[in-house]
């Protein structure tokens, strides 16, 4: 188990845009296709080392993925990338039909995504494209938690057959995992170990969660696990469920509107296989609006601040529920429930 500190901020795309160039350097049949926004999501690394292997389609999304499509057929591994809000939206008929009901080995770049996007306002901030993407059959659907991550991420999809998106963003964020922290597609990683209550969560949020998991045992003595989800599908039921069992109560956590992204896919995995109490942390089912990255998590409660009273929520609802001789401690046993100010 590691004991994760700040190594530092950097932004997830620069992760995404190291490991095109590594995959170029490894396999000469990867070839990327850019949409007028390269210099934004950071392919112009691949393009300045690679400039016969890049294509620029300009702004024609739906075409750049159709062609990669070809690409893909033709034996190639094409990577396309742009703003999530293109990539995912705007492209939804063609990588419904063209990838996924194909099978292409088409690896797609979500950046710009979330509500750190920041100034770009609503119209960009791509906060709805997992409950998109995770319902679409042959998808792997990855949101790594931190630059490191994201490199490990674009590299690894890379490696086996069939459709994959990768989300990253455009702000600097927490960046604390490293070269030796286990990953692999399919598999979440337990961050931190705990008993008293599971935080699940993905992206930027997987930071924030440890901060609320070591302010809950400072401040409460509470015990939380934290689980990095990265691959929302396919995702990794037995540590989910494992966690459950041993905890009793779930949190999620994303930076994603709390419908149908890593919240709805965990619950799915509970509600069949072992339910608990939960709570959600996301976006509260609204737009999002232009502002800094850091006050946007704020305003709209996508901090460690709502995972730990979350945790509360949910400990509360769970030991209300299950009696006093239950074998999870109850959290009146640990310290007086009251309203902290955070």
């Amino acid at each position: 188990m590691e004991n994760f500190k700040l190594l530092g901020k950097k932004a997830t795309r620069f992760g995404f845009a190291e490991a095109l160039v590594e995959l170029g350097e490894k396999y000469p049949n990867v070839v990327v296709l850019g949409a007028d926004v390269t210099g934004s999501v950071l392919t112009s690394f691949f393009r300045d080392k690679f400039p016969d292997r890049f294509f620029s389609i300009g702004v024609a999304e739906q075409n750049a993925t159709t062609i990669a499509v070809g690409l893909a057929l033709s034996g190639k591994i094409p990577f396309f990338a742009t703003y999530s809000a293109f990539s995912a939206f705007r492209n939804a008929d063609q990588l419904r039909i063209s990838v996924c009901y194909n099978n292409a080995n088409v690896k797609i770049g979500g950046g710009h995504s979330g509500i750190t996007v920041g100034p770009d306002g609503a119209t960009h901030q791509a906060l709805e494209e997992l409950s998109l993407l995770r319902t679409l059959p042959n998808m792997t659907l990855v949101v790594p938690c931190d630059y490191i991550e994201t490199r490990k991420a674009t590299l690894a999809v890379a490696e086996f057959f069939g459709p994959a998106f990768v989300r990253f963003g455009r702000a600097p964020v927490p960046w604390f995992t490293t070269e030796e922290t286990s990953f692999k597609i399919g598999k979440a990683e337990i961050f931190r170990e705990g008993k008293d209550v599971a935080i699940v969560a993905c992206g930027l949020m997987v930071w924030e969660a440890l901060v609320a998991a070591e302010e809950l045992w400072k401040r409460r003595g509470i015990s939380a696990m934290v689980i990095n989800n990265h691959t929302l599908k396919p995702i990794d039921v037995k540590t989910l469920v494992d966690a459950a069992k041993l905890c009793g109560a779930v949190v999620t956590a994303e930076e994603h509107q709390v419908h149908g992204g890593l919240g709805g896919a965990v619950a799915e995995v509970l509600a069949k296989n072992y339910p608990v109490p939960m709570e959600f942390v996301g976006m509260p089912d609204t737009f999002g609006v232009s502002g800094e990255p850091e006050e946007l998590l704020v305003k709209f409660g996508m901090t460690w601040r709502e995972i730990y009273s979350s945790a509360l929520k949910v400990i509360e609802r769970r030991d209300n529920k299950i009696g006093s001789n239950h074998v999870y401690r109850k959290v009146k046993d640990i310290a007086p429930l009251s309203n902290d100010i955070l």
